[in-house]
């Protein structure tokens, strides 16, 4: 079988969750003897298809399946070509109104319309997977009229291997000093940004996030604020080339997230050994329970005694020679 496993977009999501989950698809297809195409357009591009076309070759590539991983016009294309050739079509639900507020400029303004324009689109699939319960209940809810199938993004162990070892090289290349505090992803007001940084208002010790800062006119007005001038204690380090420096420099990986689909960073982190705190929403209570795999925080406050009590664990733990 010949699957196209489609993520339009990807020289600029290949550092997203998005691009992340992408990746592990791909990984699994190539264990499965499938034939996998990342591209539906002969020539690799719609403007080489379109030059092909002319020349009297087909305008899409041939294939058996199509998985489409985001909701833009080029996704949109292939869903109505897998639709009038009667290929199988599937569509990944990892744009839900609910995750794309407070992301960009205006974003939570057009909360209303992309749910209607999600309604349109996720039902032109023979299935829509989810990565959670709680997304699931999103989608389901516009509604969709479609299968919908939850399935988790996963997370790449083996990608991670060797995290240890960056410790010092990215704590001398951010000047990051004793038990730290850190994100990673891109950086996002619905990630928690204002608490992140108010957080390292009230708690002495450093606070990293490693992760891409939009700086364009989408960017919204929140992280221009905060990463022009953050607190003295906050560093902004922009995209890393290597994720692993980010977990083996960090000691309490902190996401008070406001929504997400599953987070892939808090799998990566649980994976690297380290201590986690998280918002208290539906989607990490489904996976996590609080005070086993992790710290759930509702209030600033719980906040505040959650990242001091993980530090002083970690603390501890490095101070007795033994592991995260």
């Amino acid at each position: 079988m010949r699957v196209l496993n489609y993520l339009e977009l990807e020289d600029r999501l290949e550092r997203s969750g998005i691009g992340t989950s992408t990746a592990h698809q791909r990984a699994a297809l190539a264990d499965t003897g499938h034939v996998v195409e990342t591209s539906p357009w002969t020539g690799g591009s719609p403007l080489s298809a379109a030059g092909r076309r002319l020349l009297g070759d087909r305008f899409f590539r041939a294939y058996d399946l199509a998985h489409c991983n985001v909701i833009g016009p080029g996704s949109v294309a292939v869903a109505r070509h897998a639709r009038r050739n009667d290929i199988p079509l599937v569509l990944h639900a990892h744009v839900t109104a609910e995750d794309f507020a407070e992301s960009f400029r205006f974003s939570s303004r057009v909360t209303g319309p992309l749910r209607r324009y999600l309604r349109w689109f996720y039902s032109q699939a023979d299935l829509v997977l989810v990565p959670s319960a709680y997304t699931r209940s999103n989608v389901t809810s516009y509604p969709v009229d479609a299968p919908v199938r939850q399935i988790t993004n996963g997370v790449n162990a083996d990608r991670l291997a060797g995290h240890e070892r960056l410790r010092d090289e990215y704590r001398d290349r951010y000047d990051i000093e004793g038990m730290s505090v850190f994100s990673v992803g891109s950086v996002f007001e619905r990630k928690g940004l204002t608490t992140f940084c108010e957080l390292a208002q009230r708690v002495d010790y450093d606070f990293t996030w490693f992760g891409h800062v939009d700086e364009g006119p989408h960017a919204s007005p929140v992280v221009k604020q905060w990463t022009s001038d953050p607190p003295a204690n906050v560093t902004f380090t922009g995209w890393v080339d290597d994720v692993r420096g980010a977990y083996g420099a960090g000691d309490v990986f902190l996401l008070p997230t406001k929504d997400e689909n599953q987070g892939i960073v808090v799998l990566e982190a649980m994976s690297c050994g380290k201590a986690v705190v998280l918002s208290d929403i539906p989607v990490f209570r489904e996976f996590y329970t609080d005070g086993e795999d992790c710290l759930m925080c509702s209030s600033f406050e719980e906040y505040v005694d959650g990242v001091a009590r993980e530090l002083d664990d970690a603390y501890r733990s490095v101070a007795s020679g033994t592991p995260d």
